[in-house]
């Protein structure tokens, strides 16, 4: 039995999930995110998923801009000595963060299927929207965990692809509708 690959991310009303942080992240309307009134129970996905998680993937770019800030955040002290890999074909092991865990680097898609034929529980993609799509035109990622801002942002980084490829069945695992109107969606992925 393979390990399940999550991804997990906030997502835009029209699937736009670049930079809710900030404009820091590129997107001319980043921040999206702390532009919707905070309601705690809307991100209780993000602490149900800790007890799930086993080991993180990123992409080069999102390694890159959690890694030094998740390191030292009380917030995600959790994922201090989780197994990280990256996929990258240009990060070298000089490029990689001391002190936040073991970290692999993955040069292919491929890597990453092998990588889930190993032992062990589940591994969440967080961010890396690009690695995200990679992987699921791949059929690789299992679940899909959502919470959907009410916002509409019209351009930007898209979680799936575009391109003509044949349908892809999601069943609905859980959902959830709060106050500011964010939705939790967890789809997992049907084969």
């Amino acid at each position: 039995m393979s390990r399940e690959l999550v991804y997990t991310g906030f997502m835009s009303l029209d699937g736009v999930v670049d930079s809710p942080g900030g404009k820091e992240e590129g997107h001319r309307g980043g921040g999206w995110v702390m532009d919707t009134e905070f309601v705690p129970e809307a991100y209780s996905l993000k602490s149900e998923e800790l007890a799930d998680h086993t080991a993180l993937l990123f992409g080069r770019r999102s390694y890159e801009a959690f890694a030094p800030y998740w390191r030292e955040s009380d917030d995600h002290i959790a994922y201090k000595e989780l197994p990280k890999y990256v996929l990258s074909t240009a990060l070298t092991e000089s490029d990689l963060l001391d002190g936040w865990g073991p970290t692999t680097i993955l040069r292919s898609t491929e890597d990453v299927a092998e990588l889930k034929e190993t032992d062990g529980g589940a591994i969440f993609i967080h961010g890396s929207a690009e690695l995200a799509r990679r992987l699921g035109d791949a059929e690789l990622i299992d679940r899909y965990n959502l919470l959907v801002f009410p916002v509409l942002l019209g351009a930007g980084k898209s979680l799936f692809s575009r391109s003509d490829r044949d349908k892809q069945p999601l069943r609905l695992r859980d959902s959830a509708v709060y106050t500011n109107g964010v939705a939790k969606l967890v789809y997992d992925v049907v084969r």
